[in-house]
């Protein structure tokens, strides 16, 4: 899979906060996006609170009245 670039516009001092954070842990600023990012798709492709009562409800075993 071919790499692509991804510019962004955010306020100088959060730039220079974030910047100072990933020296901090000796981390390439790139770095941390990509891992933010992979983050955030899979929680978005998570089925959320509801959805998960949704899915156990469908797949629980019929009951039957007495």
């Amino acid at each position: 899979m071919k790499d692509v670039g991804l510019r962004i516009r955010v306020q100088k001092e959060l730039r220079e906060q974030f910047l100072k954070a990933c020296r901090k842990q000796d981390k390439p600023a790139a770095q941390v996006l990509r891992e933010f990012m992979r983050e955030y798709v899979a929680k978005q492709s998570a089925p959320t609170q509801g959805e998960a009562e949704d899915t156990r409800e469908h797949m629980a075993p019929s009951r039957k009245p007495r």
